[in-house]
């Protein structure tokens, strides 16, 4: 990417526009000589835009499992836009909802399992910094999506497994359509709701900086479910 100042027209909110950018520039391999994209300050005086709205566009690309990010290293590709995943099963019906949520007990719990084992201090950094992201991002009464992604993908990249990492990248998209479901069917600004949810949350978290491998799957478990729960008790009330 130039040093000049690029023009970021189109639509969409700024951080869609960076980010669309950012992809146009990985698929021109801009960054393949190393894989590093340039620091938040550089892409902030690149674009003319905030750091914060760098940080945000930053943030989507790695939800979207396009970029890692690692203290003191920064950001670097780890993906090809083009080589993301397969297009997640459609979900149709009351069942296929039901077998989605087997499906993410089951990979999620073996994933928080994994991390309990073989994480190292940088994984539980990251894991740590997603959770305290999505804490703040719940309590300004914003939807956190893409800080709730954000902390199940630091919790895959945890257990060191490419499996994890791959089939959870791969339920990016129907994880996503949950978490949207499930804030428009909820209160955004809930206390109880933001602290039940964060509470799940640090309960995984503490199981995995433990290295307890069935506690960390049991608090998964318990997670997603929960949160199946929460969904069908608001859609379903008369």
């Amino acid at each position: 990417m130039s040093d000049s100042i690029l023009q970021i027209s189109g639509a969409g909110s700024l951080p869609d526009r960076i980010y669309a950018h950012v992809v146009e520039a990985i698929l021109r391999g801009d960054f393949s000589a190393t894989g590093k994209l340039p620091t938040e300050g550089e892409l902030a005086s690149q674009f003319a835009v905030s750091r914060p709205t760098i940080r945000e566009a930053l943030a989507r690309l790695r939800s979207d499992g396009l970029i890692d990010s690692r203290r003191g290293s920064g950001s670097r590709v780890v993906r090809q836009p083009g080589s993301l995943v397969p297009s997640a099963t459609p979900i149709k019906s009351l069942a296929d909802i039901e077998h989605y949520y087997v499906f993410r007990c089951c990979v999620e719990g073996g994933s928080a399992a994994g991390a309990a084992e073989f994480h190292d201090a940088d994984d539980l950094a990251a894991i740590r910094a997603s959770f305290d992201a999505l804490s703040l991002a719940m309590e300004s009464g914003k939807s956190g999506i893409d800080e709730d992604v954000k902390f199940h993908m630091a919790i895959a990249r945890a257990s060191h497994n490419p499996f994890f990492v791959a089939t959870v990248e791969t339920s990016i998209a129907p994880i996503r359509q949950f978490m949207e479901l499930a804030r428009s069917v909820t209160d955004k600004k809930s206390v109880e709701r933001v602290h039940m949810n964060q509470t799940e949350h640090l309960a995984i978290l503490e199981a995995i900086a433990r290295r307890a491998p069935t506690e960390a799957a049991e608090a998964t478990r318990v997670h997603i479910l929960n949160a199946k729960r929460r969904i069908f008790e608001r859609t379903l009330l008369p």
